[in-house]
């Protein structure tokens, strides 16, 4: 079993910045894809980035591309998501995930483990 616990979230201006971490135990994620997901009120979630097992290959949603950058530490077996200009469309509970698969399939939501959230709250 792999526990995820993100932290980092928080209330952040607009045009701020914000570094999600995701910390993992119970297993070393480092042949694990892994991935972030975010989740507004009443709507499911929805994919934001991924990263391959040795960080050489990354996705983004379009929404956060050119914004957002994903990157992992296997060593402290831990996965960030740095957020630059944030918006306030961008409030909602940030997910972890690990997932076994590809980096692409990942971007289906259907994960083997996720973390419980962070909540992100940007003021206009």
């Amino acid at each position: 079993q792999v526990q995820l616990v993100e932290s980092g979230g928080g209330l952040v201006q607009a045009g701020g910045s914000l570094r999600l971490s995701c910390a993992a135990s119970g297993r070393a994620v480092s042949s694990y894809v892994m991935g972030w997901f975010r989740q507004f009120p009443g709507k499911e979630r929805e994919f934001v980035a991924a990263i391959s097992w040795n960080g050489g290959v990354r996705y983004f949603a379009d929404s956060v591309k050119g914004r957002f950058t994903i990157s992992r530490d296997n060593a402290k077996n831990t996965v960030y998501l740095q957020m630059n200009s944030l918006k306030p469309e961008d409030t909602a509970v940030y997910c972890c995930a690990a997932d076994r698969g590809g980096v692409v399939s990942i971007q289906g939501g259907k994960v083997d483990y996720w973390g419980r959230g962070t909540q992100v709250t940007v003021a206009s």
